[in-house]
C-alpha cells in the first residue's frame, strides 16, 4: 500500500498495436462477476486493477485482443462520453455481438443494467499501484524495461517512456538521477516551440524513477509511463 504521506504511483500503460478499430456491442450488466473498491470507475486515481468483461471467442478476435486482453467500453450518457478500460476473458454464455461486465459496474457508470457501446482494443489505461512495486522499480530509467507482471500484464515487457510529479514536473531522459533541475529546453518533453529556434529554461526530474520512501508527498513521482514493448 501506499503510504499515508502519499498518493500511490499513477501507472499509465500505452499499447502501440491497438489501431482505433471500433465495434458497436449491446452491453449487459450481470451478477456473478465480481466489482469491488479496487476497480470503481468512480476511484479511478486509486483503481488497483481493471474491472472484468466477458465476451465471445468471435469478439476477443475481431477485436485483436490476445496479446493483451485489455478493451475499452466507450458509453455515450446524457450527451457525454464515458470510457471504461476492462480486462477480458472468452466466455462461451456470451452471445457474439455481446459483452458482459459487472451489473453493479453499468449501474454506476450509465445508470441502467443494459446499454450500447463502441468496443475496441484500449489504447491506455491507468491502474495504481503501491509502494511495494514503486520500490522495485525504483532506480530504474527511462529507456529500461519493467517486468508486466506487476502491473497485471503477465508475460509482457514494458518500456518507462517518462513521467510526471505532483507538480506536473516532468522526467527528462537527459538529465541523470532523480532530483529537480531548471535547464534550457528547446522541444519536449517538458516544452513544445510555438516557432522554429525558441528555446526556454523549465524545471524537469532527472531519467530515474526514485524511491518512494525518499520522496515528498508534495514533489513525490505522481505519473509513470510505460509503454508495451513487443518483440521486434
Amino acid at each position: 500500500m501506499a503510504s499515508k504521506e502519499r498518493p500511490p504511483l499513477r501507472v499509465v500503460i500505452s499499447d502501440p498495436k491497438a489501431k482505433g478499430d471500433v465495434i458497436r456491442v449491446k452491453v449487459r450488466g450481470v451478477q456473478d462477476i465480481p466489482y469491488s473498491d479496487s476497480m470503481r470507475k468512480s476511484k479511478e486515481q486509486e483503481r488497483v486493477e481493471l474491472p472484468l468483461a466477458k465476451v465471445s471467442k468471435g469478439m476477443f478476435e475481431r477485436l485483436g485482443l490476445g496479446e493483451v486482453g485489455v478493451m475499452t467500453l466507450r458509453f455515450k450518457v446524457e450527451g457525454r462520453k464515458a470510457k471504461i478500460p476492462f480486462r477480458v476473458e472468452v466466455s462461451d454464455s456470451v452471445p457474439e455481438g455481446e459483452v458482459w461486465v459487472s451489473e453493479a459496474l453499468l449501474l454506476e457508470a450509465i445508470g441502467s443494467s443494459e446499454g450500447e457501446a463502441e468496443a475496441f482494443r484500449a489504447m491506455s489505461w491507468q491502474v495504481a499501484v503501491g509502494d511495494d512495486v514503486a520500490t522495485r522499480i525504483a532506480g530504474l530509467e527511462i529507456g529500461d524495461y519493467v517486468d508486466g507482471s506487476l502491473v497485471g500484464l503477465k508475460g509482457l515487457r514494458l518500456k518507462v517512456a517518462g513521467g510526471v510529479d505532483a507538480t506536473g514536473i516532468p522526467m527528462h531522459p537527459g538529465v541523470p538521477g532523480t532530483g529537480r533541475w531548471s535547464i534550457l529546453l528547446s522541444g519536449p518533453p517538458g516544452f513544445k516551440p510555438r516557432r522554429e529556434g525558441e528555446r526556454v529554461r523549465k524545471s524537469v526530474r532527472g531519467r530515474m524513477i526514485p524511491d518512494p520512501r525518499a520522496e515528498r508527498r508534495k514533489t513525490s513521482l505522481a505519473q509513470l509511463n510505460l509503454v508495451i514493448a513487443y518483440e521486434g
